[in-house]
């Protein structure tokens, strides 16, 4: 494993860490994911592609100590300074 995907792998395991510390996952629609992804200098998001019948876009990011989540139909265009971590799913409870 090369030192960026190790150093994303600990990444996208200190946001699954903060969701199970806070036990607060907060789902907003696109546009406040792509406004929160804005106020944070150097964001980090995990995206994982989905859907049954018709394909999603899932993110996840923590801001401020919160976990953050959205899903879209069409692709979330992100920052330069963004890190963009790819997951094979995203799993959200209830």
């Amino acid at each position: 494993m090369s030192n960026g995907a190790t150093a994303g792998a600990t990444a996208a395991a200190a946001i699954a860490q903060a969701i199970k510390a806070s036990g607060v996952l907060i789902k907003v629609e696109p546009e406040a994911f792509s406004l929160i992804i804005s106020k944070t200098e150097s964001p980090l998001i995990v995206m994982a592609e989905g859907g049954l019948f018709t394909k999603n876009f899932q993110y996840l990011t923590s801001y401020k100590g919160l976990a953050f989540y959205t899903k879209s139909i069409q692709q979330i265009q992100f920052p330069n300074r963004t890190e963009l971590i790819y997951a094979q799913k995203i799993w959200i409870p209830g």
